[in-house]
């Protein structure tokens, strides 16, 4: 596959930005989510990279979801944004590790597991809009990458912001969550909140027909 050109991807920036508003995000199907994007390497000028992160954050609170890769936007850079307030009770927030996150950018993200410690829980994308499945991912990660800055990132992240980071770096490979879920437990966004809103999916496996790790 021959690798777009700096000149096309800011092109393609540059028209997503000047439609306004929240940036249209692409559903399961779309190549552009299959293909595993380009290292950032300063194909946008910074001010360029500056609006479209801002433009990434607002299209992320705006669906609103926890985190948004460039590839949901449909640029294949390895770029990702999270942020997350954590708005869940106390019983849930305590199982599932999750804690406010403040907004940061991933450029270039990697991880690997720290630990043999693995965690189940539904999970949903933007990409994939209505349903949730669960996951089991690495309660810890080590993280590496930069900013948006340039500055380098390495550290240690667990429980639920350890997920995200493992669901957007994923997109940057060209993975989404239903390639890692239980197949068993997709179920409507109405059917989890319905029937499978406690902190953990003990009840789902058992009702839906699935083994947890």
């Amino acid at each position: 596959m021959t690798p777009v050109s700096d000149h096309a991807l800011a092109e393609r920036v540059a028209e997503l930005l000047a439609a306004g508003g929240p940036l249209p995000i692409v559903a399961a199907g779309h190549p552009v989510l299959r293909r595993p994007a380009e290292p950032y390497d300063g194909q946008l000028a910074s001010g360029l990279l500056a609006r479209f992160v801002q433009a990434l954050r607002d299209t992320m609170r705006a669906a609103p979801g926890v985190g948004l890769a460039a590839p949901q936007v449909g640029v294949g850079l390895r770029l990702a944004v999270i942020e997350d307030p954590a708005p869940v009770p106390e019983e849930i927030a305590v199982v599932r590790g999750r804690v406010p996150q403040p907004f940061r950018v991933l450029v270039n993200p990697v991880y690997e597991a720290e630990g043999t410690e693995g965690a189940s829980f539904f999970e949903g994308c933007l990409s994939v809009p209505g349903w949730q499945a669960v996951v089991t991912r690495h309660a810890r990660v080590r993280l590496r990458g930069q900013d948006e800055h340039g500055r380098e990132l390495d550290e240690v992240v667990a429980g639920w912001p350890a997920r995200i980071v493992q669901h957007e770096t994923d997109h940057l490979n060209g993975t989404l969550y239903l390639d890692r879920a239980e197949l068993r437990s997709l179920s409507t966004n109405e059917a989890v909140a319905a029937r499978w809103a406690q902190p953990s999916p003990e009840a789902a496996a058992g009702a839906l027909g699935f083994e947890l790790p």
